[in-house]
């Protein structure tokens, strides 16, 4: 269901992001989007062109990023509405990342060599990712894309009519390269205690980002997260059941927290996700008065 609201979607300063600032406010144009948030992961850099480009075309356009933190050893994604992004502190974060994620890269493509026994090559994943971040989604792509692996039995539920091939590259990372998984390298990322106080400390409001894929199994743990200080959630996300989203959406409203909706829009290596599609069954005025109360709009 496409809403007129979505405030999850990513622009090309994140690794795994496609277009330009510029280009997302003008696809949100395009998709009836007026109140709108691009959250990087760990940059602002896309927010003051973003900013400019939406007020041109009467968008409502609200200051976030989304951090990737740690809470009793689950990766989450948290995302910070509202934030004071002129603090030189947030790309420092994202600065800090990056440099642990490039020397990471290169042992990511001996891992992928040896686990599927092809020969990838780091010019391969250099025209992908010309930054020498490699995400996993990028090894997917260089691996659909070279014809010496068309025939590669792991990559089969990826290809066009595959198990994985919705969202095909995406799939394959969380299938190989995500936490727990046979190529997962680890970034020592902050903690979620911390991260809620830097987006606190800058006037942000601290969101769990699509806590059905981050919590699955334990949906019990968002309880100590409320307790330890989350502000809100995105209880209606693309990647949700309609179940997950009702589940997260009544937590929000025992809790009286900050609920959200989000995409995840990020491009081509998540096709099957549109901008305002995330599942939102409610009235998207409800989740506006939501964000007026929270002075966000």
């Amino acid at each position: 269901m496409s809403n007129y609201i979505d405030l999850h979607m990513h622009s090309l300063y994140s690794d795994d992001g496609e277009f330009t600032p510029t280009s997302l406010v003008e696809q949100c144009e395009a998709a009836g989007v007026s109140i709108m948030a691009i959250a990087d992961h760990n940059w602002v850099k896309a927010i003051d062109e973003a900013k400019a480009v939406a007020a041109t075309k009467g968008i409502r356009y609200i200051p976030a990023i989304e951090i990737d933190c740690v809470y009793k050893g689950i990766n989450l994604h948290v995302l910070g509405y509202g934030i004071d992004y002129s603090n030189p502190a947030f790309n420092q974060l994202g600065q800090d990342i990056m440099d642990q994620e490039l020397k990471l890269s290169l042992k990511k493509i001996d891992m992928t060599n040896d686990y599927f026994g092809v020969e990838l090559s780091k010019e391969q994943l250099d025209a992908i990712s010309p930054n020498g971040v490699y995400v996993g989604e990028a090894f997917a792509e260089a691996l659909l894309n070279d014809p010496r692996y068309d025939n590669l039995e792991a990559l089969k539920p990826y290809r066009a009519g595959g198990a994985r091939s919705d969202n095909p590259y995406v799939n394959f990372y969380w299938d190989f390269y995500s936490q727990g998984k046979p190529i997962y390298t680890e970034v020592i990322f902050p903690s979620m205690e911390e991260t809620i106080k830097l987006i606190n400390d800058n006037g942000g409001v601290a969101v769990l980002a699509h806590p059905g894929n981050n919590l699955k199994g334990q949906f019990e743990v968002f309880d100590e997260m409320v307790a330890k200080g989350m502000q809100g959630v995105e209880a209606f996300s693309s990647y949700h059941s309609v179940e997950t989203n009702h589940y997260f959406y009544n937590k929000a409203k025992e809790y009286d927290l900050l609920y959200t909706c989000g995409s995840d829009f990020h491009g081509k290596t998540k096709p099957a996700i549109f901008l305002g599609e995330n599942g939102c069954d409610i009235d998207p005025k409800d989740i506006e008065e939501k964000l007026k109360a929270y002075h966000l709009i």
